[in-house]
């Protein structure tokens, strides 16, 4: 079975654990209508995901910049991602999948730019939007310069001067306030489920309750951007009369926790004092703001503390959680990749694409979202940078941020049997299981060493099928920094055979983005690792891609070098830039090298 029909058949199963608990949104920034109306089919439905948050819809500025779409010229459903009628199409096709859609709703400002036409072909003034809005409609607050937010210590200027020049509008007069709900309306009215209101901070609580009230149809779900400053007059607090409100603490202090302070105080520590309560919270990992300002973790975060990140947030119980999918950029303004043209194959993302949404262990544990309940116990900690929690008696996680291995035998609060490590992905159509299973034992207890900078969780429902047999060791569930075999428990079921006293497993891995087609490999100065024969070079998993990485047996004290190297599509061979890396076997029994 080819890795893509593979991804594709582990689906269905996924989405029949899922169906219990379908409250993870995917925010696929910068895809276009069509092309997340083939993703809610292809995977987000299956995958058991709840919502799609959408791109703001409505007509902007143009230009390349991710941030036009939060420029609006008018509420006409002509914007960068698609038209009237494939927005509408698009819809549709989510919820044939059981995938509700969520718009990113611009609503305190209009534009930035004294004058232009938008991307619908409507002229406009900074402060005049033909048969919209007049320089009335407008705050002018007079406070700054320029009319522009300068001090976050003042309420009134927050809330009536301008964010960075964009055109505030006065969202306390009943005639915007109609505007606004009107525009709402319409997106009602073609399916849209819920809404994301942008800059709400920059809005009295009381002036978003009279847009919602005034909407002909009330969204199912709401969240609110208000982002939490220390010492500021606004709160977050003040907007959950209007629904769900983004907790950024949440995304601080996950990116502290992983990045060095320790996750093992997590369970202990959120939620934080005077922070939202978790019905009335919407959490991230990161969000298209916070992972190109330093203010989260991103994709380039090391040693898969990204994804790590995530694997907390969806395996405990506090808010609603939201899982960024983009794209590559080089640069801060760098706007969607492929013409809009989200494309993702496998378990990652192709044409600058990343994903995210599709890599194993965030589709695994959505699955495993859906599927458990019940309270945080069985609290089990090794260092700053280890823990494990069980979720009742319906799930268990294990989630080690270490650069070693961590051993020993973990009470999960689940029933006797084995079950799968969706960290790993989730079973296939025929049950079996991505990769490992984990077995517990008669007292709940499983023992585990699970790799560095990995993690294991396993639920009730995701059980390894009558026979199964533990794999060959592998890296799939490794971090880029410090690979190790995928985690393991003792099973009566054959097991692979431990390598001699005097060979080494060996663990590669590396990131690599990567064009469909092309793959990655290991190739070095011994016989194992091909002798810099590339046709004898070693093969690397893409399982939790961008991340690729094998394991090799090596004989103990074997001085080596090697490089990665990428096979094209079109059987041409990428090397690495010199100088080779170079390894050194020790007596350990796993080793791991980048």
């Amino acid at each position: 079975m080819t890795r893509l029909s593979t991804q594709f058949a582990a689906l269905a199963a996924l989405a029949s654990c899922a169906a219990a608990q379908k409250d993870t949104i995917v925010q696929m920034f910068g895809w276009n209508w069509d092309s997340i109306a083939q993703e809610c089919t292809q995977f987000l439905g299956p995958a058991g995901y709840g919502y799609v948050q959408i791109s703001p819809p409505q007509e902007t500025v143009t230009g390349d910049q991710w941030w036009t779409d939060y420029q609006p010229v008018s509420y006409n459903l002509q914007g960068k991602r698609g038209d009237r009628a494939a927005l509408a199409s698009m819809i549709e096709a989510c919820h044939k999948v059981g995938v509700k859609v969520i718009a990113d709703a611009v609503i305190n400002h209009m534009t930035g730019s004294d004058a232009g036409t938008g991307t619908a072909g409507t002229s406009y003034q900074h402060y005049e939007y033909p048969g919209l809005y007049t320089h009335d409609s407008f705050h002018h607050c007079g406070l700054e310069p320029g009319d522009n937010i300068v001090n976050y210590d003042s309420r009134e200027e927050v809330q009536t001067c301008q964010l960075v020049n964009l055109a505030d509008l006065d969202t306390g007069k009943d005639e915007v306030q109609t505007a606004i709900a009107g525009y709402l309306s319409d997106l009602m009215s073609l399916g849209v489920d819920g809404l994301r209101l942008d800059a709400s901070k920059h809005m009295a609580a009381t002036e978003i309750n009279g847009i919602l009230g005034k909407m002909t149809t009330s969204p199912q779900y709401v969240t609110q951007e208000v982002i939490f400053g220390a010492g500021e007059p606004i709160l977050p607090s003040e907007y959950t009369g209007n629904g769900n409100v983004q907790e950024f603490r949440f995304t601080s202090t996950l990116q502290d926790a992983f990045s060095s302070g320790g996750i093992s105080s997590l369970v202990d520590t959120i939620p934080g004092e005077s922070w939202l309560a978790s019905g009335d919270a919407n959490v991230f990992v990161a969000n298209h703001d916070t992972e190109r300002n330093d203010a989260s973790l991103n994709y380039l975060s090391p040693s898969n503390t990204y994804t790590l990140a995530h694997v907390f947030m969806l395996a405990y119980p506090y808010g609603t959680p939201s899982v960024l999918s983009s794209y590559e950029y080089a640069g801060y303004d760098d706007g969607a990749p492929n013409s809009a043209t989200g494309t993702c194959f496998g378990e990652g993302g192709v044409n600058s694409w990343l994903c995210q949404h599709r890599f194993p262990p965030i589709a695994g544990l959505t699955a495993f979202r859906g599927a458990v309940s019940g309270d945080v116990s069985n609290i089990q900690k090794g260092t700053a940078q280890q823990l494990a929690f069980s979720r009742g008696t319906t799930g268990f996680v294990a989630i080690n941020n270490e650069d070693a291995t961590w051993t020993g035998s973990f009470s999960t609060g689940l029933a006797a049997g084995n079950y799968c490590n969706v960290y790993e992905g989730a079973r296939n159509t025929t049950g079996d299981c991505a990769a490992s299973f984990v077995t517990v034992d008669d007292q709940g207890a499983a023992s585990l060493n699970i790799a560095p900078r990995s993690a294991v969780a396993i639920y009730v429902g995701a059980e390894a099928p009558t026979g199964a047999v533990q794999p060959e060791p592998s890296a799939s569930t490794t971090g880029e920094s410090a690979p190790a075999p995928t985690a393991q428990s003792p099973s009566p079921s054959p097991a692979p055979s431990t390598p001699a006293p005097t060979s080494n497993v060996v663990n590669f891995s590396v990131v690599r983005n990567t064009t469909f087609g092309d793959n990655v490999f290991v190739v070095g100065s011994i016989p194992a690792l091909g002798t810099w024969d590339p046709s004898k070079s070693v093969a690397l998993s893409s399982a939790t891609y961008p991340i690729w990485a094998t394991s090799v047996n090596i004989a103990d004290g074997t001085d080596f070098e090697y490089k990665y190297i990428v096979k094209k599509g079109n059987g041409e061979v990428e090397w690495e830039a010199d100088p080779n890396r170079e390894g050194l076997t020790k007596s350990s029994a796993v080793e791991t090298f980048q």
